[in-house]
């Protein structure tokens, strides 16, 4: 394990919330609050209340400045970025066990909105992979038809693939059907 669970669980949170988007998906998947409800369903977030409209507005606008992390292209600029986002909330750092966790470190204020809550945890996701000089595995899927997200958070650093769309197999299928087509020629 590279980093801890709660920190592994925002940054998986982070790669899902900015594969929803248009961008990396074709269609906008968080189109309103049932959608969104299905986000916070999927990523497992307890005590989360009632969400509308404007909650789909925060994250989405949360969604783009974490995708700008992915891309930030070197440190510094990612820092800035980070910074920025979790600068705007609140933290308020608290130990908790909930849902079968050991102990572990939420920096949003219980009852916080989910915006608030994103920015905080997964924002320190995301800073405590640039603070332990990972920001590498902040990584955009390889194959050449794919803008996913992924972290990759393998022993080697060897991921190069998202898992959402089979690219590592199409990719794998295709080396090996050329490799085939150059051996009988």
């Amino acid at each position: 394990m590279i980093f801890t669970h709660d920190t592994e669980h925002a940054l998986a949170a982070v790669v899902d919330l900015i594969n929803t988007g248009a961008a990396t998906s074709g269609a906008e998947e968080l189109d309103g609050p049932a959608a969104l409800r299905a986000f916070v369903a999927r990523n497992a977030f307890s005590e989360v209340g009632a969400l509308g409209e404007q909650d789909v507005a925060r994250v989405r606008e949360l969604r783009g400045r974490f995708h700008d992390v992915f891309r930030a292209g070197g440190v510094e600029a990612a820092v800035r970025l980070i910074n920025e986002i979790v600068g705007e909330v609140r933290a308020t750092p608290h130990l908790t066990d909930h849902d079968g966790y050991d102990w572990h470190v939420h920096f949003f204020a219980p009852g916080a909105p989910l915006g608030e809550r994103l920015a905080a945890d997964c924002g320190m996701a995301l800073a405590y992979v640039v603070a332990a000089g990972e920001l590498d595995r902040l990584r955009t899927c390889e194959a050449p038809d794919c803008d996913r997200v992924l972290v990759d958070l393998s022993r080697n650093r060897c991921r190069r693939y998202c898992d959402s769309r089979t690219c590592g197999n199409r990719m794998h299928v295709a080396a090996y059907r050329a490799r085939q087509r150059e051996a009988a020629t």
